[in-house]
């Protein structure tokens, strides 16, 4: 079973940076994609940005080029970073990693047939 794993969250203010690192392992020898979501309070859970294995990458539009997705691979693990600078308050949230297969990878991923981590709170203040 693939379990994310995310750290990096904190306190920062406007401005500053941030680097959210999700770490898994089961995935390395098969195609796969992992993607950053966030969820505000009393908000919906929203896709951040997105990476596969084959070199897509993909930003939602608030992103405005503050944030770079990344991915390693290390013996069995991978290790998705997601380099968030320029905070704003309004990217309060905690964030959550997702994972699965490539050919999955569309649709409703990662509703379904995703592999979700705890999540990490990032916190933006004025």
């Amino acid at each position: 079973q693939v379990q994310p794993v995310e750290s990096g969250g904190g306190s920062v203010e406007s401005g500053g940076s941030l680097r959210l690192s999700c770490t898994a392992s089961g995935l390395t020898g098969r195609s796969y994609c992992m993607g950053w979501f966030r969820q505000a309070p009393g908000k919906e859970r929203e896709m951040v940005a997105s990476i596969d294995t084959r070199g897509d990458k993909s930003y939602e539009d608030f992103v405005q080029g503050r944030f770079t997705i990344t991915i390693s691979e290390d013996n069995s693990k991978s290790t998705m970073y997601l380099q968030m600078n320029s905070l704003k308050p309004e990217d309060t949230a905690m964030y959550y990693c997702a994972a699965g297969w490539y050919e999955y990878c569309s649709g409703s991923w990662p509703t379904r047939r995703g592999f979700w981590g705890q999540g990490t709170q990032v916190t933006v203040s004025s």
